[in-house]
């Protein structure tokens, strides 16, 4: 056999070749393991939003908040059951939302603009989300044009800073009076305000898009869910928070990393295509070395698993690097 430390010093001493072929194979597993962890990101920022004792109710045949309106009807309905727990004093433990989107400037783009969700709350969604917490400022007041930013949107909008207004529509604007954190789930990437202020500054009347309660526990989500969706006049549908929230980061999560591994295809041919053809060029310009091995005594065999070894500890060194790159996007924040 070829001893190793031949192969080592080849592979040091033809630093462009190296350069270029552990460049090809890093940058196709950077693209492929960066998109795998964006996708899983997503789902499990969306999933830490929820709880396994916490039921939504929407309009039937809606896959989202946005596309769901629940009348007062229907709120009252989902809030009245036996199997909602109790706060002290006996009010049922929920909350109504009203989900909306505007665009707003994007901060450090050239006039980059940008959908944020803002949802419309009641006082008793602080005491629902445990995880909500303010950091900083205050939560708005009730029936006051104001409102709150997530911790991970603060200042990426114009307007989503502490003391600062956006705009809901003309004439129309609501204040930045505090900034809040949940936990790491999707809720710091929204703005929180009054329902009231909301549905009247969009027209949405008593409207709401969803409404959530906390069951008596995880187990009693079944005869909750039958209970909700017995009732063909407000045609509603019940689901399980966590079951929702996964659902809502699946698509999301799929797409990109679809679009991913396209991608990753595309750069593993070409990576592959231009290993090949500088393994082909080492092998055409080494031709004295292959000489001098054979006339040393060392068999076709030899060389060849000695050249394939170079390759494999290319790419392993390429792989590496791809990875090591990967998981420094950990630290990105978009």
């Amino acid at each position: 056999m070829v001893p190793i430390s031949y192969n080592l010093r080849n592979i040091a001493v033809r630093r462009t070749t190296t350069v270029a072929t552990a460049g090809g194979v890093a940058l196709v597993v950077f693209v492929f393991a960066s998109v795998l962890m964006l996708g899983e990101g997503i789902r499990k920022t969306l999933v830490s939003a929820g709880s396994p004792d916490v039921a939504i109710v929407m309009r039937a045949g809606s896959d989202a908040e946005l596309g769901s309106s629940v009348l007062p009807a229907g709120a009252s309905l989902a809030t009245s059951q036996k199997e909602v727990a109790r706060r002290p004093g006996g009010a049922p433990d929920a909350t109504a939302d009203l989900v909306v989107v505007i665009a707003l400037d994007k901060i450090g783009t050239d006039g980059g603009v940008s959908n944020v969700l803002l949802r419309g709350v009641t006082q008793d969604a602080y005491a629902f989300h445990k995880d909500v917490r303010i950091v900083e400022g205050r939560a708005p007041a009730p029936g006051a044009d104001e409102a709150i930013v997530g911790k991970a949107i603060r200042g990426r909008f114009v307007g989503l800073e502490l003391g600062q207004s956006i705009e809901l529509r003309k004439g129309r604007s609501v204040r930045v009076v505090g900034v809040f954190e949940a936990g790491g789930s999707s809720y710091e990437s929204e703005v929180w305000g009054d329902l009231d202020t909301f549905r009247n500054a969009f027209g949405r009347g008593s409207l709401a898009s969803s409404v959530r309660v906390r069951l008596t526990s995880p187990g009693a989500f079944e005869s909750y869910r039958l209970a909700i969706e017995a009732d063909r006049q407000q045609e509603l549908k019940a689901q399980r928070e966590t079951d929702f929230l996964e659902k809502q980061g699946q698509s999301s999560a799929l797409l990109l990393q679809a679009l991913g591994l396209v991608i990753a295809i595309f750069f593993s041919v070409g990576a592959m295509i231009g290993a090949m053809i500088t393994m082909y060029a080492a092998v055409a310009s080494r031709g004295r070395e292959i000489a001098t091995l054979r006339a040393l005594g060392f068999s076709k065999f030899s060389i060849l698993l000695s050249f394939l070894f170079e390759s494999v500890v290319l790419a392993l060194l390429g792989g590496a690097l791809g990875t090591a790159a990967a998981l420094a996007m950990g630290f990105v924040r978009f």
